[in-house]
């Protein structure tokens, strides 16, 4: 060991250590050439910013209080690159606030409490901590957050790609303000492409290539919105091509092949693709249907759930208008278990497209809930005598069963005494009067469409999707 390092060792006053958390890249330092294009390309001002016209329109609410430096607590939530990192960056900037950055996947209770002990120690700073994935901190480590947002010893600025909702502590989101943040339209994508293209400071300016407006927004309509994703495409390509090289169509070929749909397995993306799939099949909307089903398939869904989605399809809202629904989603069911995928996708398909198409009634679900409603709201009826179970000696000496039924015995009885009966016989009658004149329709090239049943939805137009017999 060296003299200097025995002296460094036992030295009494240790070096300095830096803030916690301290981001060197909001103080205005120079970007390293090694960072990422979308790293190097971030807004350095409000008026930079790009979208979000909800949120940063002139006059809005977070412009006002970014410009009188009167905020709170802020959570942003939105999917990746959307621009919440850059937003809380800018507003550090517009402030002069001291800005802390902290990774919730790679911090810890240790680490957050030395950064709330700085804060506390410099209330003169006006310490913004910016926590990236707030979602990934457990209970505790939110809770830790309470007591110094409360006092306004820091100002947290959390963003999340996850429902707030479900993820960060009540407690915590009354205490803030929230803020969603859409994905970039592909013309706003494509500007910020132009500018890192031409940015000889910070972009790809001293590599003097080009594109043609089609190609790159080509190139925003391949990254859905993802501003990161786009810039980081962009510098792949024009590093990978001679200086004062054009950027074609067939460079893109490569990302089109590998373009991945933005989809969670139990998340946002699951939940709200499976309410407009079941939604639009209920509405009789086979092209938005098959658009959803094909989506959930790209983004990896369990086709069983998809299948165990329909058969609760067929007897929630088509019911007694269509019974064979049933069938059918049962059958497609049981071909996703022993076909698998990529050959179950058909299975899934014909489903589908016969329940968008079907007609549509509710009435097991509003007689099952009229039946639960009266058994919630009124004395719980015993079962009468005539209709006891009569087996045992015992309960036939108590009388129990002792009047026979048999389906002869209500054949006089009028069917409007019993509502779910009329309408299932009404349905069958209409359904079986409709088969010649279908038959006669199809034979004579006139219309062969269905009127409308009582009670149900008008039949949607088949022609898409079915094709005539003849």
């Amino acid at each position: 060991m060296s003299e200097g390092e025995q002296s460094d060792l036992f030295a009494t006053d240790p070096p300095e250590r830096p803030d916690p958390g301290r981001d060197s890249s909001v103080g205005g330092g120079p970007v390293g050439r090694m960072q990422p294009l979308a790293a190097r390309m971030r807004p350095r001002t409000l008026a930079e910013m790009v979208g979000q016209e909800h949120i940063l329109r002139p006059g809005g609410l977070l412009l006002r209080l970014v410009a009188g430096n009167r905020f709170g607590s802020l959570i942003f939530y939105g999917p990746p690159g959307s621009g919440k990192t850059s937003l809380a960056e800018v507003i550090a900037r517009e402030t002069k606030s001291r800005f802390v950055r902290v990774n919730a996947v790679m911090s810890n209770v240790a680490e957050l409490r030395d950064i709330l002990a700085v804060a506390r120690r410099r209330p003169e700073a006006g310490t913004i901590l910016f926590i990236d994935e707030l979602h990934r901190f457990n209970k505790s480590q939110q809770d830790l957050l309470l007591p110094d947002v409360e006092e306004g010893s820091v100002r947290l600025i959390g963003a999340t790609t996850h429902n707030p909702g479900f993820y960060v502590n009540p407690p915590l989101l009354s205490r803030s303000h929230l803020f969603r943040l859409d994905p970039l339209t592909p013309a706003h994508v494509v500007s910020v492409l132009k500018r890192a293209l031409g940015d000889v400071e910070r972009g790809l300016g001293s590599r003097g290539c080009t594109a043609a407006d089609p190609v790159l927004l080509d190139l925003a309509k391949l990254c859905d919105g993802d501003l990161r994703r786009a810039l980081n495409a962009l510098e792949v390509l024009v590093l990978s091509l001679p200086e004062r090289a054009a950027i074609t169509p067939a460079e893109l070929e490569t990302f089109a092949r590998e373009r991945r749909i933005r989809y969670d397995a139990d998340e946002d993306e699951h939940y709200d693709t499976i309410s407009a799939f079941i939604k639009s099949c209920r509405g009789c909307d086979p092209d938005a249907a098959m658009y959803w089903l094909a989506k959930m398939l790209a983004g990896g869904e369990d086709p069983r759930f998809i299948a165990r989605r329909l058969v609760i399809l067929a007897s929630e809202d088509i019911g007694l208008a269509d019974s064979h629904a049933l069938s059918v989603a049962v059958a497609a069911h049981q071909a996703v278990d022993f076909i698998g995928l990529p050959e179950a996708e058909l299975t899934l398909a014909h489903a589908t497209l016969y329940i968008a198409t079907a007609s549509k009634s509710n009435s097991a679900t509003e007689a099952l809930g009229a039946a639960k409603a009266a058994l919630a709201d009124q004395p719980v009826q015993s079962v009468p005598i005539q209709l006891r179970d009569k087996g045992g000696q015992a309960s036939k000496r108590m009388g129990h069963g002792r009047v026979t039924f048999t389906a002869t015995s209500f054949r006089r009885r009028s069917p409007a005494r019993n509502t779910w009966e009329s309408r299932s016989r009404s349905i069958r009658r209409n359904r079986l009067a409709l088969k010649p004149r279908l038959r006669i329709g199809s034979r004579a090239g006139g219309n062969s469409r269905p009127p409308a049943r009582a009670g149900s939805l008008p039949p949607p137009n088949p022609k898409r999707w079915v094709h005539p017999a003849g």
